[in-house]
């Protein structure tokens, strides 16, 4: 059985609890820490257990969200049992944004890459001519994002958006996925003007959409007027602290500690340090605005601020969002105020730069 991917899917936790094995190994009442305890080894690593309650800084449907039992046992997912899961979950879900923020969906191929093309009931004219291009979550392995990430963002901006449905690993490792979204942007700026597009994505859609901005600046070709990078990292060979604090659902579910390179499916052969795999080493001066997003129990929240960092340091427009209290790329979940909130700050970021 495969082992879960760092950057899994959001819906992996209430897919897999169901599973028998899962609850039996859970801890329990009985056995989970009662006390807060710190201790600092002699190689400096931190044996740390807290008690942490719900926060009252949050909504109350957040508080019910945290809340929810998860365990904290392996799954031990093939896998084939984490697409079909991942790809139920995104159906079922799509049909719930769509019933907030009613779009249409039409399946689509450009550049020979198969995309889902979300377009609002109405765009005014003045619209018309701009496109956004989201790249999906979903750990690099398996789609967690093509309605959920784009469904919302195209009925907030009144703006075509075009989901990419790149090559996965562990089948086409890096840089497939990568090629795939490059091709698509070449084609749209057939039509397209840079002003008026931008690049936008969740977890592994928000890696690539850094992968993607250096890529494009190597190739010479223009950047698009704004990028999304939200909950995200730029560094395959180091692991941020929040990786060894966070598991997928924050202080709950199975929690796998960093060890070596990040998903070795998706690195392949490629160097993981190497500029454009890892944005953190590549010349970032000349993007474009970027809006970075993340929470507080993001296991990559490390990642997407010192990506944030690197962006500033080095004079590009970058903003930063953080999250009170919540796990990693909860704005998957509708019936949040937070994610409504979240949704919403994306699409007046793109609305601030998009057409400009």
């Amino acid at each position: 059985m495969k082992k879960p991917t760092l950057f899994a899917a959001w819906f992996s936790a209430a897919f897999l609890v169901s599973s028998p094995a899962v609850i039996s190994a859970q801890t329990t009442a009985a056995t989970a820490p009662t006390k807060d305890s710190s201790y600092i080894d002699a190689q400096g690593t931190a044996h740390v257990t807290r008690i942490v309650p719900i926060p009252q800084t949050v909504s109350p449907q957040a508080q019910q969200f945290l809340a929810r039992p998860v365990s904290d046992a392996n799954p031990n997912t093939s896998l084939a049992q984490r697409r079909k899961g991942t790809d139920t979950w995104q159906a079922r879900a799509g049909k719930e944004f769509e019933q907030v923020y009613p779009v249409n969906v039409a399946h689509s191929t450009i550049a020979g890459v198969p995309v889902l093309v979300i377009t609002p009931l109405n765009v005014p004219p003045e619209k018309q001519d701009r496109v956004l291009i989201n790249i999906h979550g979903g750990g690099f392995n398996s789609d967690s994002g093509r309605l959920t990430e784009t469904v919302p963002i195209a009925n907030l901006t009144q703006t075509k958006v075009i989901a990419v449905l790149y090559r996965l690993a562990p089948e086409h490792p890096f840089p497939a996925g990568l090629d795939d979204i490059i091709a698509v942007y070449k084609e749209e700026l057939k039509t397209h003007q840079p002003k008026n597009m931008a690049i936008y994505g969740t977890s592994a859609g928000a890696i690539l959409t850094g992968e993607v901005a250096v890529k494009l600046k190597q190739l010479g070709l223009p950047q698009p007027a704004a990028l999304g990078i939200f909950s995200g990292m730029g560094d395959f060979d180091r692991s941020g602290d929040s990786q060894s604090m966070y598991a997928l659902d924050g202080l709950s579910g199975y929690h796998e500690p960093p060890l070596g390179t990040h998903d070795p499916e998706y690195v392949g052969s490629t160097s993981p340090k190497d500029p454009v795999l890892s944005p953190v080493y590549a010349h970032l001066t000349g993007l474009p605005p970027t809006l970075f997003i993340t929470s507080e129990r993001d296991l990559l929240l490390s990642g997407t601020t010192i990506l944030h960092r690197a962006f500033l340091n080095a004079g590009v427009d970058a903003h930063l969002i953080v999250f009170e209290g919540l796990p990693h790329a909860f704005w998957n979940n509708v019936s949040l105020p937070e994610a409504r909130e979240a949704d919403q700050d994306m699409a007046k970021f793109f609305d601030r730069y998009v057409g400009k």
